[in-house]
């Protein structure tokens, strides 16, 4: 479950609920259970004990055709198109979500030089997590 400042968002599937439109307001963070994740190379105060390898979490989302529209002709207009921000940040989220959810799998308890990658395919928003899987310590 995703949470929102005051309200909630649940990813089930292809499925989630309708969020409000205000961004500012808009905060998602994935679930690590505890993982420890960064951008880092390195975690200070810890060591790296064992590599596992590249981790991947992938999430493929596409908008419906009237959304799409919309989106389309605001976009004219310029400023932010809410609508796909809200997309990615969730899509971000499940990506990471199931990159974890890898590194876990593996016996991991950590994933540094965490990277995203974002691209479109047709009417589809792909965002690709990864990073790399280790098992760490307190120094």
């Amino acid at each position: 479950m995703t949470t929102l400042q005051g309200q909630a968002m649940k990813v089930q599937g292809d499925h989630e609920e309708e969020i409000g439109d205000n961004i500012g307001e808009f905060r998602m963070f994935a679930d690590t259970h505890g993982l420890i994740t960064t951008t880092m190379n390195e975690i200070p105060q810890y060591r790296i004990v064992k590599v596992l390898g590249t981790v991947y979490g992938l999430s493929v989302r596409s908008r419906n055709i009237a959304a799409g529209t919309w989106t389309a002709l605001r976009s004219v207009a310029g400023g932010e198109l809410k609508s796909m921000t809200k997309l990615l940040y969730s899509s971000r989220d499940q990506a990471v979500e199931r990159m974890v959810g890898e590194c876990v799998s593996r016996g991991g308890n950590a994933i540094v030089a965490l990277r995203f990658d974002t691209s479109e395919l047709l009417q589809f928003a792909q965002v690709c997590s990864y990073g790399t899987a280790c098992i760490v310590e307190p120094v």
